[in-house]
């Protein structure tokens, strides 16, 4: 009961405040939300991919993508071999989750393993499959989802070396498992996700501001580092580094292999200016991925041009028109090619590569276009849109300025949620420009 109401505590200590957790009550949040969701998720979907055992192997240091989103938050690794089993009995409605491991794994998780009576770890292992007699034994190898590819050959080798040949013919891959367990956000995550799309954008905001930003001093570096500094001290983690970028009006705009590099020059902030930064979060097992826009005062000015708000509005409408035709059961190449096709129809010139979003940054589910896959993605571009999934709306659109003469690109990106009552976004999204003014 103390843990019901800590937990209760923790979440609305986030929703109220956005306060950042002490590292003891993280860990405290994660173990209940991988319990919730080893309780009341993964049986589901182990029943919707008539898989009913699941086996996760994987070693320390050399984790599978999916292991590591099983782990207790006192775990950071794997210790040694560890093997998860999950073996679902879909008449009595039981969902054993066992460890053979040299360690307990978290209170999520059965001991299954002793091994000072059975010294074989495989041997462990085999004994568990034989009583258990599973039809259907999946196993993390994917062609198209490294997050679902994480047995290595070690031990896919050693493991069906060890199986009995009865078995063998019942080997899957677990490849929808895996993604259905990635992509799936749980109530409990989309309590607090809302919370870490609002740190990102507050980081973001202060990081295009007077506060950080002197136009004619300051560098995209710095706002960079800046960024990146602004996460360690509030003891986060940035998933990726972040970029800020400049277009400007006697600058031609750069080619989309630029425009997507890492590498971007280190340049002088100017009044005028157009920035954009790509920026994300890692905090309690969820990522965000946000890119917003801001522009620089020139003197005398108190708003952006109405040239430049009205480019924005075309990013906006180009997000519509992609949520717009988000449905349950739809490929992302069929979303992608839909969305395209009608942006063309209104005048836009649009180009889309939305991902998953959560566990991982791009992370598993249906990828709806590439910025250099336009046509399509083969593999995961085929894999169906599903409920109760986070997605960063990734895209731009560019629009040429005759006070300019030449292109803008409006580039953004909000995670949004799909879900049975439709899209909605995580926690609102970029609808004007930011502003920067001068000291």
């Amino acid at each position: 009961m103390y843990k019901i109401f800590l937990l209760i505590g923790l979440l609305s200590v986030l929703k109220t405040t956005a306060q950042i957790l002490p590292e003891q009550d993280r860990a405290t949040l994660v173990n209940e939300i991988l319990k919730d969701k080893f309780e009341n998720l993964l049986p589901g979907i182990m029943d919707r991919k008539e898989v009913d055992m699941w086996v996760v192997i994987s070693r320390e240091y050399n984790e599978d993508p999916v292991l590591r989103t099983m782990l207790p938050a006192t775990w950071l690794n794997a210790r040694r071999r560890t093997i998860l089993v999950f073996y679902r009995n879909k008449e009595a409605n039981s969902l054993e989750r066992l460890a053979v491991a040299r360690y307990e794994v978290g209170e999520s998780i059965e001991g299954a393993w002793n091994p000072e009576e059975q010294p074989e770890q495989w041997e462990a292992l085999i004994d568990i499959i034989e009583k258990r007699d599973p039809q259907r034994i999946a196993l993390n190898f994917s062609k198209d989802y490294g997050l679902a590819d994480g047995l290595v050959k070690t031990d896919s080798e050693e493991f069906i070396d060890h199986l009995p040949a009865v078995y063998k013919d019942r080997l899957v891959s677990a490849e929808d498992l895996a993604i259905g367990w990635i992509e799936t956000r749980s109530e409990m995550e989309m309590e607090i996700y809302p919370e870490l799309v609002k740190i990102t954008k507050e980081i973001i905001r202060e990081a295009f501001s007077e506060r950080v930003i002197t136009p004619g001093e300051t560098t995209t570096e710095d706002v960079v580092w800046w960024m990146r500094q602004k996460v360690t001290d509030l003891g986060l983690e940035t998933w990726f580094h972040p970029t800020v970028s400049i277009q400007r009006d006697e600058e031609a705009l750069e080619d989309h292999i630029s425009a997507f590099s890492s590498n971007k020059e280190r340049k002088l902030i100017y009044p005028g200016d157009l920035l954009q930064c790509d920026f994300g979060i890692t905090y309690l097992r969820l990522n965000t991925d946000c890119q917003q826009m801001a522009y620089v005062l020139k003197p005398g000015e108190t708003e952006a041009p109405d040239y430049l708000k009205k480019a924005f509005e075309k990013g906006n409408r180009l997000q519509d028109i992609l949520t717009g035709n988000f449905e349950t059961g739809r490929t992302g190449n069929q979303i992608l090619l839909g969305s395209l096709n009608q942006a063309k129809e209104e005048g836009l010139r649009p180009m889309i590569y939305t991902h998953p979003l959560g566990l991982y940054g791009h992370s598993a589910g249906t990828t709806i276009g590439m910025w250099d896959s336009q046509e399509g993605v083969p593999g995961s571009g085929e894999y169906p849109l599903n409920e109760n999934t986070v997605y960063a709306i990734e895209l731009n659109t560019s629009v040429f300025l005759e006070e300019w003469d030449q292109d803008v690109r409006i580039m953004l990106e909000e995670a949004g949620f799909w879900g049975e009552d439709g899209f909605e976004y995580v926690n609102t999204r970029q609808t004007e420009l930011l502003v920067i003014s001068a000291k």
